[in-house]
């Protein structure tokens, strides 16, 4: 048996400024924009070359809802994005303005830095060392 998160949600205030920071800013590709009616859409992103767990950037829509945007974790790092290139992302996510949290650093699995995306959500931009 084979199992795999398909989509992670994350709650957005606004769909089409989401989707312009995930596919400008991180490189993203917008693999759906759905409209679903009554101001709803289906709006799913993904990392260059990710073929399994994707973004659905799901806007919200009461004040609950609201009051996670950019704090869906607590403040913890919530997602974790892996690279093949630290230093090519992390280069190219700073030309683009991204926040960063700290500087670069090395650990026994590898190199990371938690950034802040458009929100504030925490990430790790993380390259797993090879064995």
């Amino acid at each position: 048996m084979k199992q795999y998160i398909g989509s992670i949600a994350l709650v957005v205030a606004d769909y089409d400024e989401a989707i312009d920071w995930y596919t400008r800013v991180l490189g993203f590709t917008l693999v759906e924009d759905t409209d679903m009616g009554g101001g709803k859409r289906w709006v799913v992103v993904a990392p260059p070359g990710s073929s399994e767990t994707r973004l659905l950037l799901a806007k919200a829509t009461n004040a609950g809802q609201s009051s996670r945007v950019g704090d869906q974790t607590g403040g913890r790092v919530f997602l974790l994005l892996h690279t093949d290139d630290f230093w090519r992302d992390y280069r190219r996510m700073d030309a683009a303005g991204v926040t960063f949290c700290e500087a670069p650093r090395d650990e026994a699995y590898g190199t990371v830095v938690v950034f802040q995306d458009l929100y504030g959500n925490k990430w790790d931009l993380l390259q797993l060392k090879q064995d």
